[in-house]
């Protein structure tokens, strides 16, 4: 069932959003050569908590940490750790917050010092996937509108989307209805409706689409090496079109 979120909902919705947004900015100062991805969980957890806040993620169907960060060719789901950022890598990380009653779920694609011209590109192509989804995320539109516009300009730049894995509704719970994907057809999916609120998240990967699951049961890497990269945010769906909870202009 998708939950229809009120004015005053989505309005503490853009609370939570906000310190994800904000938290995410702080991290992209600290991602850099020498740093360990627990570091940069440790100083997300803090942000987050001073704030009033809770890591959505943390506790959440067992998973042990406040971020999920994912390198290079982890899809998404990574474990922060003992691992230490090296030049050249890209770094995705996921971060939800959960604030008067609800969460706030966004991600983004970091570059670790001086990155490849390709690994770049990749970022780039993720992150404009979003948004020229996002074009098509208005009231009376079908949900699978947007996954069109992801697709369609993901594999134009000869990228490929992630299915196995796909966005969703977001509210009190972390996961709602609907799914989300990142391909489909136009005039597809359930129409959507003022106060839907969406985690829309682009996965792509720089070769094959298919993904596996490491022994750990958590971290979801490319079959084949390829990078690949990560771009969310939350979004509500309103009557003069969609507004992102989860970006700080």
């Amino acid at each position: 069932m998708i939950i229809i979120k009120s004015h005053d909902e989505i309005a503490l919705m853009k609370k939570a959003g906000r310190i994800v947004g904000e938290t995410l900015l702080l991290l992209e100062e600290e991602v850099k050569p020498g740093v360990t991805t627990a570091y940069l969980d440790k100083v997300a957890e803090e942000f987050i908590t001073k704030h009033g806040a809770k890591p959505s993620f943390k506790g959440l169907y067992g998973f042990p940490s406040s971020l999920c960060i994912s390198v290079n060719e982890q899809v998404i789901h990574g474990f922060p750790g003992a691992y230490v950022l090296k030049e050249g890598d890209i770094v995705s990380i996921d971060c939800g917050a959960f604030l008067n009653e609800f969460h706030g779920d966004a991600a983004r694609t970091f570059s670790v010092g001086n990155i490849s011209v390709d690994a770049q590109k990749l970022i780039d192509i993720t992150r404009e996937s979003f948004f020229e989804g996002i074009k098509f995320a208005k009231v009376g539109n079908r949900l699978n509108d947007i996954s069109y516009g992801i697709q369609s300009y993901v594999e134009a730049a000869g990228f490929s989307v992630v299915r196995d894995y796909v966005g969703h509704g977001i509210g009190r719970k972390v996961h709602e209805d609907p799914n989300v994907p990142n391909f489909g057809k136009l005039g597809k999916g359930p129409k959507l409706l003022e106060g839907m609120v969406l985690a829309i998240e682009p996965m792509v990967n720089a070769g094959t689409c298919k993904v596996k699951t490491l022994n750990d049961r958590w971290t979801v890497v490319t079959v084949d090496s390829s990078l690949s990269a990560h771009y969310e945010n939350t979004v509500a769906i309103l009557s003069d079109g969609p507004e992102i909870l989860t970006l700080i202009k």
